[in-house]
């Protein structure tokens, strides 16, 4: 019978972390926080997700294996950030593509397509689908502020397309915030400059 692994290793205790490829460096370095930022936003999905299968509205539903999907390609983008440019290739790892980021522009437009157009900005607020689904779009923000800063300071460090993506979902979880709204039949909060909401 195979000895189970224990949970902790102890290798972190003196404040630093390893790389995928092998390379220790400071639990406080930047790329430690984007990829930090990465699993927080998942974590606030898969809450989001748990709570859509919780209704019985088949409308939301139908989104939970595309939501899944996010899910997988986030932990894509985290290991690319927790892996060192010149070691990716040599171990495989997967990668955001073009036609990951056509996909979701296609699930936004589809979604879209289903809800009015905007007359004011949307406070967050509603059926707590929509709510939690904008702490996941400001939680996916947050991310891509912090992957924008580290691209900055090391041009070239991180794919394209995964940027790209990033940038993407945020959109994508603001317009499933809206949806869920519409579907739960929940009014939007608006705001509406001069008319605070009661």
């Amino acid at each position: 019978m195979t000895e189970k692994s224990k949970v902790y290793t102890r290798s972190g205790d003196k404040g630093t972390t390893g790389l995928v490829g092998g390379t220790r460096v400071s639990k406080g370095d930047s790329r430690i926080h984007i990829y930090g930022e990465v699993d927080e936003l998942n974590s606030h999905l898969g809450m989001g997700i748990s709570l859509i299968e919780e209704t019985s509205s088949s409308e939301l539903l139908d989104l939970v294996p595309y939501l899944k999907r996010i899910q997988y390609n986030l932990f894509v983008i985290g290991s690319i950030f927790a892996c060192e440019k010149t070691k990716r290739e040599s171990y495989s790892l997967p990668q955001i593509t073009e036609e990951d980021i056509k996909t979701l522009e296609t699930q936004i437009d589809l979604i879209d397509s289903k809800l009015e157009p905007l007359k004011y900005f949307v406070l967050p607020g509603g059926h707590k689908i929509s709510s939690q689904f904008h702490i996941v779009r400001t939680s996916c923000r947050r991310t891509e502020r912090y992957a924008t800063s580290y691209e900055s300071q090391h041009n070239g460090e991180l794919p394209a397309e995964t940027l790209k993506y990033i940038n993407r979902l945020s959109d994508y979880f603001f317009i499933i915030s809206r949806y869920a709204n519409k579907v739960m039949g929940s009014d939007e909060v608006w705001w509406i400059p001069g008319k605070p909401t009661s």
